[in-house]
């Protein structure tokens, strides 16, 4: 356990009643459902770039990346070159034509909203069942990051960790209830800001204390020369290609994400695009190396070693180690801005799945009025966050776990359908909603083979899944002949 002293308990609470103040704000300029899920479309580029990326990268990339680079070494470089290749694809293949295209095709609102239009289809289906796919998919994301706040409060204050959980919980559903996606984005720019701000200072005074690189290197050298190997495992076991391309396909994933989606059909317009592309890879590529270095300094620098799900506190320690309360207590409140900056944005996404795609388009109720709407939606967000809460109060899931799971969920059933929907004409919704069901329940499918046989299912389950939607997607297209539903 950290030990809290009174400077970081007040530099957590400044920071809780600044995102507190900013949800007030934003509730006070939210006046229907299309403010409360996309803000009005009225980001501009550098609050729709870093909120997108914090909203990404959330409480892994200061906890399950570090400790990932702590336990694996070097092995860690393929999972950041997936990332970085795509977070530029996304970014430049579909963030403009997905803005132009969710507003032409009647101002949809949300991803099910824009492929029932896209394609067509008249039944319902298709809305449906890709708004089923965001609800299982999110509270298994969203339950990552609140095991992410359970392990920073009873990390810093020894606080019991379903007690932890429960706080947390609390802290983000009070913002996004009140101040919807102006909130979530609003307070996600300055949480981008201050996990950027974090990473940078532990990741450097950590290569001081390690003695720069080349005293990180020796040490490391001295303690394990397979972790500064890329392609060889901690145990010295040669990588596999298996598990190269496991790390590469992480990248696969960008492309599905609503959570990442909606700030790009929330820019202003297309030609805000550009320079939200330079801001994002700039701070990717600066908060994934920093990461990464905190995990490799956490193996020189504590002391005992970190064993299991416990190389998740590598920061954390690092931080308490290196740093003067008062900066410990800020890059702190950067693990909690990490974890709130997702977990809002996806309880707002499975939100808006509740209210836009199960209650107006399924039920069509009598009487539809902007109030009931937004009405409904605040009241998804609790009830998503409650299941999402039991699931996290398990003290041994760890957040990567999790977060992989979900990753490849979205990647795998959405992805495919997102940039054939977009570049390809032909396809239909039979193409579609086999892409998305093929996608998805391979992920699933495949993740409870993962931990049998072993061989080819050891894939991380995203590469067959993105693979089996695009086959999908086209093979029911073209049988189709071209006819929508």
């Amino acid at each position: 356990m950290i030990q809290a002293n009174s400077t970081i308990i007040l530099t957590f609470l400044a920071y809780l009643i600044v995102v507190l103040v900013i949800g007030f704000v934003a509730w006070r300029r939210t006046k229907n459902l299309s403010d409360y899920i996309l803000g009005g479309r009225s980001l501009g580029s550098g609050v729709a770039a870093l909120s997108a990326q914090a909203s990404d990268m959330s409480g892994w990339l200061l906890l399950g990346l570090p400790g990932y680079a702590y336990l694996a070494g070097f092995e860690a470089g393929w999972l950041m070159i997936g990332l970085l290749a795509g977070t530029y694809l996304n970014w430049r293949i579909v963030a403009a034509p997905l803005r132009t295209a969710t507003e032409q095709y009647g101002d949809s609102l949300t991803l099910p909203d824009y492929f029932e239009r896209r394609f067509n289809d008249r039944s319902g289906v298709l809305r449906i069942v890709s708004a089923s796919f965001i609800l299982i998919f999110f509270v298994f994301y969203t339950s990552a990051g609140l095991v992410a706040g359970g392990k920073l409060f009873a990390t810093v204050f020894g606080m019991p960790y379903q007690l932890a959980v429960i706080v947390g919980t609390v802290a983000v559903v009070t913002y996004t209830f009140i101040g919807g996606f102006l909130a979530v984005s609003w307070t996600d720019f300055f949480q981008g800001m201050l996990m950027f701000v974090a990473l940078i200072i532990v990741a450097v005074l950590g290569l001081g204390a390690s003695g720069g690189f080349t005293g990180l290197t020796i040490s490391m050298v001295e303690q394990n020369l397979h972790l500064l190997i890329p392609f060889t495992a901690a145990d010295g076991s040669p990588l596999t290609f298996i598990a190269v391309l496991s790390a590469l396909g992480w990248g696969l994933g960008y492309f599905g994400q609503p959570h990442i989606l909606a700030r790009f059909m929330a820019i202003k317009s297309v030609d805000h695009v550009p320079r939200a592309r330079h801001i994002a890879l700039i701070w990717v590529t600066m908060a994934l190396a920093a990461g990464t270095m905190i995990g490799l300094e956490g193996i020189v620098l504590l002391d005992p070693p970190l064993q299991g799900p416990d190389s998740e506190k590598v920061f954390m320690l690092l931080t308490s180690l290196l740093l003067h309360p008062v900066i410990a207590g800020i890059c702190l409140a950067g693990i909690l801005a990490a974890i709130m900056s997702t977990a809002d944005s996806q309880l707002l996404v499975a939100s808006s799945a509740i209210s836009e795609d199960f209650y107006k388009g399924l039920l069509k109720p009598a009487k539809i009025t902007p109030a009931s709407m937004l009405r409904v939606g605040r009241l998804a967000v609790v009830g998503i966050a409650i299941v999402a809460m039991v699931l996290a109060l398990n003290a041994d899931a760890t957040v990567l776990e999790l977060v992989a799971y979900a990753w490849a969920g979205f990647g795998a059933a959405f992805g495919p359908t997102i940039i054939l929907s977009l570049y390809w004409k032909h396809g239909n919704y039979l193409g579609a909603l086999a892409g998305i069901v093929t996608g998805g329940l391979t992920v699933i499918v495949w993740k409870q083979l993962s931990g049998g046989p072993g061989g080819i299912f050891d894939l991380y389950e995203i590469v067959p899944g993105v693979l089996f939607s695009f086959i999908a997607f086209w093979s029911l297209s073209v049988i189709g002949g071209g006819k929508n539903a």
